[in-house]
């Protein structure tokens, strides 16, 4: 439709927008990611360590972390930061942070990669399975085309957007020098984010090699994958020309897939992306001397996967089920991200975690929705062009030998085995939110983790490593900082809670949580400015190996162990278009907590193995919440 968008031309419906701000215009200004001083990072490392230690176990490891400090840390450290001063176009966590994900031979699903679940489509004639995945698919293409073009709007954190995100505050800075434009934003209170991982979106996939897997791209493919019941079908969405297949073409070529109504192959390859990384690319060794070169090409090179599921959603731990894992036969973990569509419309989205983070993958799927659910592409009403969809689709067959066979038996009894142990539970507390917790001047985000610190030791009994994530992308190639929630405060509080009621009165409850809340609100501002303390000592430990060191005393307490198991591993986000995002635990005794605080409720989904309870645990979380609340709004609590 030309003209649509506010522009002219017949490539108007090719694009979502057209920035007048190029897309990359500040990628070359941004910030580098500080090295944090030592001993500022021995000194949080030693915080964090306080509240899980006893007195003499927190000697020892003062003892071991001062001498790291003084000997051994100090001159890691003095390389790590000569090292970073000769390497200005990156970061200093970029390489060790890459291999960290590359080198680890755990399946990616459920260890790696999270999963973030589409809301529905507000008109709900559109949540019918062919409408919205050629809706979303044709809304991505778009993303990519805008990407690519220059266009997509820069992702920019507005402090104060009445001033920043203008119109005449953009036309200004356009003209600004890449060279310099992040200073620009940065006075008036915007902070232009890194968008070094956008272009590993699409056509891109991490290869299984031994001891360490590849990211692979190829931007030339002009096809995407389909998968359904374990079949894998290719057609081009792209012509020579670089404009998108017609939307009806597109929808003509789904509704082929969806109808076509050969059988499940005995031996589905998608199993294979579950396996453990080593076995992975053996087996994939395997599959290229056996003849698939050319149909593996076809599925690493795609723009992305798109996987077509033939059930609807039952409930929420359903739609979380489906999306963290599903069935391996229908998905290829791999791939940067796997789009998926339920046969009641409903989506989502599986992505690989090794290239990118959050940030990027949340854009792209705000992006989408937005645009599939305000200007859809097709209606209900349309009808798919009269094509020949049994030539422009291609059904991908792979020859397997007897190993293969084998090999993916074995892959689908080790993911089934897996799946069953896996327990995701949820809740959503009703009594308040967002609005009221700002209002009673406490971080929403600082309660929630409170509750999480207040449930684990109620069910528990004990305080554990937590781990929270925060971007890093304020900086040039920044990824991720570690939040440490659980803290001497987080501690005292709890115990208060859950131990000593009687002894407090509401008032004295009332300031343990307004403590903890600044103590977290300084702990995510030190992180997000690149000041945390994990990835500082994560680097000197790598830098220490890949000079062939012996690993230093202070790597080799066990209370660092004990810190880098992380029992309670969180991560949270909101935005209009998701429903839900989760996670599996990082370790077999942990949990994986997805939350996310909204104006007026507060949800949790959490995942864990039978070694814990996440049943009983968001029990304890809601107790949690509700004393919270109740003490805030002046409240006694029954104990």
């Amino acid at each position: 439709a030309p003209g649509r968008r506010g522009y002219s031309g017949a490539g108007a419906a090719e694009f979502l927008h057209r920035s007048i701000v190029p897309t990359m215009h500040y990628q070359k200004s941004l910030p580098r990611l500080p090295v944090p001083k030592l001993e500022d990072t021995i000194t949080r490392y030693l915080n964090a360590q306080k509240p899980l230690l006893s007195d003499e176990q927190f000697r020892k490891t003062e003892d071991l972390a001062r001498a790291f400090e003084k000997g051994i840390g100090r001159e890691l450290h003095e390389q790590l930061v000569a090292q970073d001063n000769q390497n200005k176009h990156t970061s200093y966590i970029t390489g060790p942070w890459f291999d960290m994900y590359l080198k680890a031979r755990e399946p990616v699903v459920l260890n790696f990669n999270p999963f973030m679940s589409f809301n529905p489509d507000p008109k709900s004639e559109y949540n019918d399975q062919l409408i919205r995945a050629t809706n979303m698919t044709v809304s991505a293409i778009r993303f990519m085309k805008t990407f690519r073009a220059g266009y997509l709007e820069p992702e920019v954190f507005h402090l104060n957007p009445e001033k920043s995100d203008t119109e005449i505050f953009k036309k200004i800075i356009r003209f600004v020098p890449s060279s310099i434009s992040w200073f620009g934003a940065y006075m008036v209170n915007a902070y232009p984010l890194d968008m070094s991982q956008y272009f590993r979106l699409f056509n891109s996939t991490r290869l299984p090699k031994l001891n360490k897997d590849e990211l692979y791209i190829d931007e030339k493919a002009k096809h995407l994958l389909v998968l359904r019941n374990g079949n894998f079908y290719v057609f081009d969405v792209i012509d020579r020309d670089g404009n998108m297949l017609k939307p009806s073409e597109i929808q003509a070529h789904l509704k082929y897939i969806l109808s076509d109504n050969s059988p499940a192959p005995a031996f589905p390859l998608g199993y294979l992306t579950s396996e453990n990384r080593d076995t992975w690319a053996l087996l994939r060794k395997n599959l290229l001397e056996n003849g698939n070169e050319e149909a593996l090409q076809k599925v690493d090179s795609a723009m992305f996967c798109l996987s077509l599921d033939d059930f609807p959603i039952k409930d929420l731990v359903h739609l979380a089920h489906t999306m963290l894992h599903g069935d391996a036969a229908n998905r290829w973990y791999d791939k940067s991200f796997n789009l998926i569509i339920t046969k009641d419309g409903t989506a989502g989205i599986n992505f690989e975690h090794s290239w990118g983070d959050g940030v990027a993958v949340l854009r792209f799927q705000n992006e989408v929705f937005k645009d599939s659910t305000k200007t859809p592409a097709i209606s209900p009403q349309s009808q798919p062009a009269s094509v020949d969809s049994s030539r422009a689709v291609q059904k991908l067959d792979f020859k397997l030998n007897d190993a293969l066979k084998a090999g993916i038996t074995k892959a689908k009894q080790q993911f089934d085995a897996t799946i069953e142990s896996l327990s995701l539970n949820m809740i959503q507390f009703q009594e308040g939110g967002k609005e009221l917790l700002k209002q009673k001047k406490v971080s929403p985000d600082a309660v929630a983790q409170l509750a999480f610190q207040m449930a684990f030791l109620r069910q528990y009994d004990q305080t554990v490593a937590t781990y929270e994530s925060c971007s890093t992308a304020a900086f040039k190639h920044g990824r991720t900082e570690t939040i440490r929630p659980a803290s001497v405060h987080t501690k005292k509080c709890s115990e208060a809670f859950v131990k000593e009621l009687s002894k407090h009165s509401t008032e004295e409850l009332q300031n343990l949580i307004v403590e903890c809340s600044k103590y977290h609100g300084r702990l995510t501002k030190e992180a997000a400015m690149g000041q945390g303390f994990d990835r500082h000592l994560f680097s000197l430990r790598y830098l220490a190996s890949s000079k062939g060191l012996a690993l230093p005393d202070f790597y080799q307490d066990q209370a660092y162990a004990r810190l880098n198991h992380n029992i309670i591993s969180t991560s949270t986000l909101v935005s209009p278009a998701v429903q839900l995002g989760g996670f599996g635990p990082v370790v077999s005794d942990g949990f994986g907590v997805g939350y996310q605080v909204q104006d007026d409720w507060i949800g949790c989904n959490v995942s864990s193995y039978p070694a814990r309870n996440g049943e009983e645990f968001l029990q304890c979380i809601y107790k949690s919440l509700e004393d919270i609340f109740n003490v805030l709004k002046g409240k006694k609590i029954a104990s």
